[in-house]
């Protein structure tokens, strides 16, 4: 009668050990901060009238913290999806990720088109690079640049700060210089903080700036962020007018001085 308790104490063992490897197993999975809440008075923002501004210096000003505040909220989104995607790769064992992290991972590869990339581990190293902050300053100079300091026919109408085109009827506002054969219309959206998280997404994920975006990971990897008078370096498509408009944005940059917006913030700040 002793063998039988000797083995149902043996099954009894075997299974409490593996129900501890099994919840040791699952502890290691990440828990992904995945939600953003952002601010809703950023979100919100209207678009100032910068045209009544008679000052220069001051409708500068004003400008430059109206657009901080918008690409502060952005990269704090970003910045969201990139902590979740770094501890991903830090767990490393992919096959085995729950299915809510599984997901998570499958939506951000298709919003930054690399949802046809295999293996994992190479997808997830190739959105290491593409999901990362674009240089406030970058996003300032060029705004400023693009939209006559929120003062253009685009930004008034319909909130784009960036030149943005999008290539659908009625999609946005038909530019009056458009030529007869052409389709495109400059996009419309709903806030400014709708331009610059579209912005944002177009130079983290369109091929014409793979080199700003290779230019980002090795200052990220040397120094913790990229300025961008440094990233400006791969805008070369973002205009016709080729290295002259690279030099004017970094002009723009290095005479307001907004490097020193790029700059993260100290830690326990």
């Amino acid at each position: 009668m002793q063998r039988p308790m000797q083995s149902v104490r043996s099954v009894v063992l075997i299974l409490i050990s593996m129900s501890i490897l099994w919840i040791q197993g699952c502890s290691k999975q990440p828990d992904l901060i995945t939600d953003f809440e952002a601010d809703k008075s950023v979100v919100k923002a209207t678009l100032p009238d910068f045209s009544r501004y008679t000052n220069t210096k001051e409708k500068k000003a004003e400008f430059f913290a109206f657009m901080e505040r918008l690409t502060h909220e952005a990269n704090r989104e970003i910045m969201v999806e990139r902590n979740a995607l770094k501890a991903i790769k830090e767990f490393g064992e992919y096959d085995k990720m729950t299915p809510e992290n599984a997901a998570f991972l499958a939506r951000l590869a298709k919003k930054y088109r690399l949802d046809d990339i295999t293996p994992t581990a190479k997808q997830v190293e190739r959105l290491l690079v593409r999901v990362a902050p674009v240089a406030p300053s970058l996003a300032m100079a060029q705004a400023a640049n693009e939209s006559a300091w929120g003062t253009s026919r685009f930004a008034k109408k319909g909130n784009n700060l960036f030149g943005q085109w999008c290539f659908s009827t009625g999609c946005g506002i038909v530019p009056e210089s458009r030529a007869e054969d052409a389709s495109h219309e400059v996009a419309a959206f709903k806030t400014p903080y709708q331009s610059v998280r579209s912005y944002m997404l177009n130079i983290n994920r369109h091929d014409a700036y793979r080199q700003l975006r290779r230019i980002r990971a090795e200052a990220m990897q040397k120094q913790g962020f990229a300025s961008g008078t440094a990233l400006a370096g791969g805008l070369e498509s973002y205009s016709e007018r080729g290295q002259e408009y690279i030099d004017e944005v970094r002009s723009m940059i290095r005479f307001n001085k907004l490097g020193r917006f790029d700059h993260p913030e100290p830690v326990g700040s």
